[in-house]
């Protein structure tokens, strides 16, 4: 396979490796600028622990719910496997500038969450929607906010888009790089497009995990991609569709994507909006899949994922405080 470009998924398949456990203080000052306090979902396995962030400035102020994409990625955007660039915290800090709350978190397995995960077989894509669903209880009747939204990246898009269309407290959603495609025909066409061997060597092992058959057999080549400890997290994960999850939303949302990401064409937000005309759409020319300003070229793109210093595409931050201004 070709190395850290177009396998989205595979990043996903390692999450139970995690980051390390960290401690952290009651509350932190990144920068010397942007203050955020530790807060936590007490949870009968462990903490589901988070950051939120306050605004630079009083007034009316929103809560953005930050939920992460795929694989090992922490709170900031930051993944073992592509790199540190921060973006997620780079989210956070604009919308501090812009005088919102942010809340970001470590998922189960990650970071400071890493000890709700025991072993890889314990993962379930549910799991993560209902983590969202219970960020947003927990702050549903808190006074500083006056609106909470979602905003997703890369997967992280379709598990925010299903919270959303399932709770009352959801005003609003921003989906980041998101796919229309599900899962498991994305990771067909990314396998096709790299390996003819992989591909056909996949077909019958995907068609198995979408009727939700576990396959305990599998090739040493593909290993790493659908060992049987992944698989019950690929069946759940396998089962949703994109178009259906965003197609009956009622709420405001934002569908926003770059024209030069390597990962998830942005046809698919396309696709997305087209499924809720109602949604606003945005093509941002010149950004990447984690949402800086990239090159044309595959290695210079490549290079963004790992340069934490290289701020986000400023239309990027332009059109989702925008958004979240107008709610």
């Amino acid at each position: 396979m070709k190395k850290g470009i177009s396998v989205v998924l595979v990043s996903l398949l390692i999450l139970a490796a995690g980051c390390g456990r960290e401690e952290a203080p009651k509350e932190e000052i990144i920068d010397e600028v942007y203050r955020e306090e530790r807060v936590v979902v007490s949870l009968h396995e462990g903490e589901l622990s988070g950051r939120l962030m306050s605004p630079r400035k009083s007034g009316k102020s929103h809560l953005v719910i930050i939920v992460p994409g795929s694989g090992p990625t922490d709170r900031n955007g930051n993944n073992p496997q592509a790199g540190q660039n921060n973006n997620l915290l780079m989210i956070a800090e604009a919308l501090s500038d812009a005088g919102h709350y942010s809340l970001r978190y470590d998922k189960r397995g990650i970071g400071e969450s890493q000890n709700l995960i025991k072993k890889e077989s314990d993962m379930d894509f549910h799991d993560s929607i209902n983590d969202v669903l219970l960020w947003m209880s927990q702050y549903k009747d808190d006074e500083r906010f006056d609106k909470i939204i979602l905003l997703g990246h890369s997967e992280g898009a379709l598990v925010a888009a299903e919270a959303c269309s399932i709770s009352m407290e959801c005003d609003g959603l921003i989906s980041v790089s998101g796919t229309a495609t599900r899962a498991h025909e994305l990771l067909l066409k990314q396998l096709e497009s790299q390996s003819k061997e992989l591909y056909d060597l996949s077909v019958p092992i995907i068609d198995e995990l979408v009727k939700g058959n576990i396959v305990p057999e599998i090739p040493v080549n593909l290993f790493s991609l659908f060992r049987p400890s992944v698989q019950p997290y690929l069946i759940t994960w396998f089962s949703y569709d994109p178009i259906k999850t965003m197609s009956p939303i009622k709420n405001p949302v934002l569908i926003i994507h770059g024209d030069r990401d390597i990962q998830i064409s942005h046809e698919e937000a396309k696709k997305l909006h087209d499924a809720l005309p109602e949604s606003k759409l945005e093509i941002i020319e010149g950004m990447n899949h984690v949402l800086k300003p990239a090159p044309e070229d595959m290695l210079g793109n490549i290079a963004t994922y790992s340069d934490p210093k290289l701020p986000l595409h400023d239309e990027f931050k332009e059109k989702i405080i925008e958004f979240i201004d107008g709610l």
